[in-house]
């Protein structure tokens, strides 16, 4: 047998669990380390490795990290931290020799972005980014429909994304809700779709022009349409009982100990109001992005809708594709989930789940309907299928995981998108980011 490689995950928040049981199955790794703030996130961690008959990891703050990195001999690190922390564990991670996978988005400004450039570029270490889209299996069919030149050369795209009240609310409630931390949500989420595109079309965005706002959330906005409450988090909160925006983390075993037992450790609260002072991201944002090919994309996000999913239309030369994924049809208030992903994600085995549907509709032609089966796992079944291509020897689809320059391409239309909020004015992704092969 070979010597497992010795892996640790910084940042032990809800995400890394995913990385901690893809390592955990996996005879080929042995998770040695967590490196958090927190021991109480990182215990928790180490009950779910125990809990799979594997040895518990050394503990370690983030203080001590490149430390760790040379005693416990870490051979892949898996990034989960807060995004606006990403950029400096890549980089001594990178210079130290180790493989890295981070979590989406790389970083959150252009700064860090081209530090991480530069440090794969340097050092010519391996940086993988985990963009799971890629792997849906919707969006893998609407890909082999585009290459195989269904519509013809895809002149744009429209993508409306839609973010339920119960989902979009939580980017209000915890630290994302602060763009200093997530980049808001052009960075944070809408990342995932910019790669889609780049990928689905082969293309690179050249210029960004956008408008958002804060019109839902947060404290002005609740006082003008009446949902404001003022509570400062939900927990303890009388006020918080019958607010269908409010996130119970006593309800749910996995919140509870990750996050509301946790809090004595920093003071970091989970659930937070949506409605109080301190947001500063948007929740209503709509894009213009030209890319390299000549094609066009308008993009449209908002996050306070009563249904969850997203359409996307490609309008080809020979005729145009449709995709139409109704995650929830409507939000259901006040609702007991069973998991803590179930409970801030869109699910489409909850009884609020709505269709599927790829419909390609040619020239002269009656439409034809694609629709491939949707796997009702993590992520469209994506989470599963991401961790075997950076994990295992997957040839199917190793090939289509996301290196330093496809994650930074993805990131540098939501980067465009924030400069372009703040000064009204059309952005070059050139002047954010240099992406030449060379680098800077």
């Amino acid at each position: 047998m070979s010597t497992p490689v010795r892996a640790a995950i910084v940042g032990t928040g809800n995400r890394a669990q995913l990385f901690t049981e893809g390592l955990a199955k996996r005879d080929a790794y042995q998770l040695v380390a967590l490196c958090d703030p927190n021991p109480v996130r990182m215990a928790f961690h180490n009950r779910m490795l125990v809990s799979a008959g594997r040895p518990a990891a050394h503990l370690w703050p983030p203080t001590r990290f490149e430390e760790m990195l040379r005693v416990e001999r870490v051979e892949l690190l898996v990034v989960t931290s807060v995004d606006a922390t990403h950029n400096g564990y890549i980089e001594a991670a990178l210079r130290a020799g180790v493989r890295v996978i981070s979590e989406k988005p790389m970083t959150t400004d252009e700064v860090k972005a081209q530090r991480i450039l530069d440090a794969v570029r340097e050092t010519g270490g391996e940086l993988s980014v985990a963009y799971n889209y890629r792997f849906n299996p919707v969006h893998r069919r609407v890909r082999e429909l585009l290459a195989s030149g269904a519509i013809g050369s895809v002149q744009s795209v429209h993508f409306e994304w839609l973010l339920d009240v119960s989902h979009g609310a939580d980017y209000f409630r915890r630290w994302h809700r602060d763009k200093a931390n997530s980049g808001g949500l052009m960075v944070h989420k809408a990342s995932h779709h910019f790669d889609l595109v780049n990928w689905w079309l082969g293309a690179e965005p050249r210029v960004v022009y956008g408008q958002g706002r804060l019109c839902f959330y947060g404290p002005e906005a609740g006082r003008r349409h009446g949902y404001a409450r003022t509570y400062e988090r939900a927990n303890g909160s009388a006020e918080a009982l019958d607010d269908p925006f409010a996130l119970h983390l006593a309800d749910n075993a996995t919140l509870r100990e990750l996050y509301l037992d946790a809090e004595a450790e920093d003071g970091y609260y989970r659930d937070r109001n949506v409605f109080a002072p301190g947001v500063s991201i948007e929740d209503d944002m709509a894009l213009l992005v030209g890319y390299d090919t000549g094609a066009s994309m308008t993009y449209h996000l908002t996050a306070y809708s009563p249904a969850e999913g997203y359409r996307v239309m490609f309008n080809g030369d020979r005729g145009r594709l449709e995709l139409e994924v109704e995650e929830s049809t409507w939000t259901m208030p006040h609702q007991r989930v069973e998991s803590a992903r179930g409970a801030v994600h869109g699910d489409l085995a909850a009884p609020t789940a709505g269709r599927t549907r790829i419909t390609v509709r040619p020239l002269w032609a009656p439409p034809v309907d694609h629709t491939v089966d949707h796997d009702h796992a993590g992520h469209g079944g994506a989470d599963v299928r991401v961790l075997a291509a950076l994990l295992d020897d997957d040839p199917t689809h190793g090939a289509d995981v996301a290196d330093a320059r496809e994650a930074a391409l993805a990131l540098v239309t939501g980067l465009a998108a924030n400069r372009s909020f703040a000064t009204g004015q059309p952005v070059r992704t050139a002047d954010l980011l240099d992406l030449s092969e060379g680098g800077s």
